[in-house]
């Protein structure tokens, strides 16, 4: 079932077709709303935010893309979330825990992969916040430079311009040689 068929069961009140939604995107949501600053709200706020998606399902515009429609749901909650904390956002990100690029028998490697990724985790967490869900969006959740003016309700040009002073600031900070 795809989900333009999930989306029109689901307005007829079939709530095993949402539920294929749910389970479709809720590891998606997670890792969004982590990275974008719930840290250990993520499940609370994922779980807000597809009762807020339910609840409001009947606006979603027939023929649009539905992740990223959900996806600025789950961010518009971690925005709150983290706005109602007063604090800046914590991205709580398990780099390289999926995959190991090296073997174990390369200690080294790791280690020096290990503190890449370190270094550049802080210089995003140091983004401003504007900035750091442009790269997020962009680059931890591979979302299209569309999907992310989506997801966060800015037009496409803004998504560029704030990817692009964020990629200027976080080749400053951690060096070209871990950008490329």
């Amino acid at each position: 079932m795809d989900d333009d068929e999930a989306v029109t069961r689901a307005l007829a009140g079939d709530l095993d077709a949402y539920e294929v939604l749910v389970t479709r995107y809720s590891a998606l949501a997670h890792r969004t709303a982590s990275l974008l600053g719930a840290a250990d709200e993520a499940e609370d706020v994922v779980q807000e935010a597809f009762v807020k998606a339910f609840r409001h399902l009947g606006s979603f515009r027939r023929g649009s893309a539905f992740r990223p429609w959900l996806l600025r749901i789950v961010a518009n909650e971690t925005h709150d979330l983290t706005r109602s904390r007063g604090r800046r956002s914590d991205l709580a990100v398990r780099l390289g825990r999926e995959r190991e690029p090296y073997g174990p028998e390369d200690p080294e490697g790791v280690a020096v992969d290990a503190d890449g990724r370190s270094r550049l985790l802080e210089a995003v967490r140091a983004l401003p916040e504007r900035e750091r869900e442009a790269v997020v969006c962009r680059y931890f959740l591979q979302l299209s430079e569309a999907e992310t003016a989506e997801v966060l309700g800015v037009r496409l040009g803004t998504v560029k311009s704030r990817t692009f002073r964020a990629l200027r600031r976080l080749r400053e900070e951690v060096g070209r040689e871990h950008l490329g």
